[in-house]
């Protein structure tokens, strides 16, 4: 009965969320200090126990510390190309495409009501060769929530990417906002994700800047071990995709999955 209210309650938030992007609004204090990728927040102790599914001992995520992870290791000439999984069959079909012929790996984090919408896209994705992540049910604002309604947002999720996948996915990113509170860890780990995924480069493409405003951007703040943050759904962003890879093989960077970029 609980998780029916929350997931009620959450519904209703969801109707007045963003559907293209996640524009944080800016934070009434100064976020948490950046830790190092692999250095998990004190404050992230085990929280409870685990009620949609877990990591498998035997996979790689075991050796990341929970916590929300902001980057990856700088000491490798790799980067994670991250996308909010949100949009149009069409442009998703395009932007994967493009992708494909830059020969990159890209991780999706979808939301979940366009994955059960769209599970013939889901399966293109890990047929592809990318991963699925979680991005909440319903896209909504999941700093105003409940601790209830943040866990039913995620478990929610979880569940689409089950459906398509067979498992529930390695990484988590919160809705609506770049760095996780430590509700939303906690969400996540009762969830079955030890990880927030953020990132540290945000070049803004669900504003529809322009293709070339999208690459410049990208390439002017990206770093080995960088995640960045883009989003399907959007024409300027398919057409960003030749040139930001071709931007990216220049500097030495290889794009690859998230769950690569912590292997």
């Amino acid at each position: 009965m609980e998780r029916r209210d929350a997931l009620r309650a959450v519904t209703a938030l969801a109707l007045g969320a963003a559907a293209a992007g996640c524009d944080p609004a800016p934070p009434a204090s100064a976020p948490r200090p950046v830790r190092p990728a692999h250095s998990p927040d004190p404050a992230n102790a085990a929280g409870p126990a685990n009620e949609v599914g877990s990591a498998d001992a035997t996979d790689p995520a075991a050796t990341v510390p929970p916590g929300e992870l902001r980057h990856g290791p700088r000491d490798r000439p790799q980067v994670a190309l991250t996308f909010h999984g949100q949009g149009r069959p069409r442009q998703v079909s395009a932007l994967l495409d493009e992708v494909n012929k830059g020969g990159a790996r890209i991780t999706v984090l979808a939301v979940g009501t366009w994955l059960s919408a769209n599970p013939a896209l889901g399966r293109r994705i890990l047929a592809d060769g990318h991963e699925l992540g979680n991005h909440t049910q319903h896209h909504a604002d999941i700093k105003a929530m409940t601790p209830a309604q943040a866990y039913a947002e995620v478990a929610a999720c979880a569940e689409a990417i089950k459906g398509v996948a067979g498992g529930i996915g390695r990484w988590f990113r919160p809705s609506q906002t770049q760095f996780a509170t430590a509700m939303i860890e906690a969400a996540a780990r009762r969830a079955g994700y030890p990880n927030c995924l953020s990132y540290d480069v945000d070049p803004r493409d669900f504003t529809d800047p322009g293709p070339s405003a999208i690459v410049a951007a990208t390439l002017a703040a990206v770093r080995p071990g960088s995640i960045v943050s883009l989003h399907c759904g959007h024409d300027g962003t398919v057409a960003a995709i030749a040139p930001l890879l071709a931007g990216l093989r220049d500097r030495g960077l290889r794009p690859v999955t998230a769950s690569e970029l912590f292997a």
